[in-house]
């Protein structure tokens, strides 16, 4: 892992949303073991007994506990950050779920509840860490998006653009930063070894229990190295995944949509 930054005063300070359990938690522990002290957040109790274990790193720990559809407690994860006194050095917006399942069955207020974290909830505390890094010229960000942002995804029908936007975003953040002393790194994961299939209802399709994954141990170890590199982006994952990525630079988005259907339709129950 890159080594991180020499602080002016103490440990510098990182914020990680999503951090409870998956790739977040991952990315949180290891800037917690490089030293930084964080700010975390997650949408569950479990929030507080992952920041318990990034205590046990020697570092500073405020959980916060935190739903971030709800554009108030967006503000109250900014305002955690504020209390604290010190300036923030990295922020990793890393908070997102999928849903799986044909968009005609779906429930409409889940995907607008999507939207709202994946989208809305990263536009809007970005604007607080944003104008706050760029006022001290310095700092470092890490957005999450996915490998699905190179393809459509049908049977994760609005999961796929959610993550082209972040990407997007944060290559075009980057270019506006690139002056001010700020970076902006996209992480794109491939598909990892955590639950987040499983809270999309996926389990009955190939993306669930018996797919080779990777370890998002691995992951959260590039993204962080990216992250402190200072890189536009990182495709996270083993050299399948990399590949896959490139693969689907140049592949026609009517076969990229098949493959992908392949993998993220329902199989047919049982009954």
């Amino acid at each position: 892992m890159t080594t991180a930054p020499t602080p002016t005063d103490g440990h510098p300070l990182a914020l990680v949303t999503g951090a409870s359990a998956g790739i977040g938690y991952q990315l949180a522990l290891q800037l917690a073991q490089a030293g930084y002290d964080l700010v975390v957040t997650g949408r569950s109790e479990a929030v507080a007994d992952a920041a318990t274990d990034f205590e046990e790193c020697g570092v500073q720990v405020r959980g916060v506990r935190a739903d971030l559809t709800r554009y108030d407690e967006v503000d109250g994860v900014w305002h955690a950050v504020v209390d604290t006194g010190r300036p923030l050095d990295v922020a990793v917006l890393n908070a997102g779920v999928s849903l799986g399942g044909a968009f005609v069955d779906t429930d409409l207020q889940d995907e607008l509840d999507l939207i709202s974290l994946n989208v809305t909830s990263v536009v809007h505390l970005a604007k607080h860490v944003v104008r706050h890094m760029a006022a001290r010229r310095r700092g470092r960000i890490l957005i999450t998006s996915s490998i699905s942002a190179t393809k459509p995804t049908p049977f994760e029908t609005v999961y796929g653009p959610s993550r082209a936007f972040t990407h997007m975003f944060a290559q075009g953040l980057r270019e506006e930063l690139k002056d001010v002393g700020v970076s902006v790194t996209a992480l794109l994961p491939g598909a990892t070894d955590s639950e987040f299939h499983a809270r999309a209802g996926m389990d009955n399709t190939a993306f669930g229990p018996g797919m080779r994954k990777n370890s998002r141990v691995e992951v959260a170890r590039q993204g962080i190295e990216a992250l402190l590199a200072g890189k536009d982006q990182v495709v996270a994952g083993d050299r399948a995944t990399r590949r896959a990525a490139i693969r689907n630079r140049f592949a026609r988005e009517t076969a990229k949509a098949a493959r992908h259907a392949r993998k993220a339709r329902p199989r047919p129950s049982d009954d």
